[in-house]
């Protein structure tokens, strides 16, 4: 599976509000790195749980664009930049650590960075 591939995976299952495909896209154990927060994601159900709460902030978005810039490539995987566009320009900015196996990629880190303006 491309990059290119698992974003366009990812992407369909957050547009269809799936939160057991989005968590089949993360790699267990994986780490979510916000501002003030590191949440260390042991188990699958603990990030369907955060996508389930967190559907209502997405509400009446139905595009999701990745803009993808590789930032380096290794024997584990891939560092991503990716700039989400929800139909109106770019909303949302990640670096994705993807790590690759054998059914393809998982996220495995996931980073906020600042928007481009």
């Amino acid at each position: 599976m491309t990059v290119e591939a698992f974003f366009a995976r990812y992407a369909a299952a957050l547009l269809a509000r799936d939160e057991h495909a989005v968590a089949d896209l993360y790699a267990v154990p994986a780490l979510v790195l916000f501002p003030g927060t590191s949440i260390a994601v042991s188990d699958a159900a603990q990030t369907a749980a955060f996508f389930a709460a967190s559907w209502s902030q997405y509400e009446g978005i139905d595009v999701a664009a990745p803009s993808i810039t590789i930032m380096g490539e290794g024997p584990v995987g891939v560092w991503a930049d990716v700039t989400w566009d929800h139909g109106h320009g770019p909303a949302e900015r990640f670096c994705y650590q993807l790590v690759a196996g054998e059914d393809g990629y998982r996220i495995a880190v996931l980073t906020l960075l600042d928007r481009p303006v």
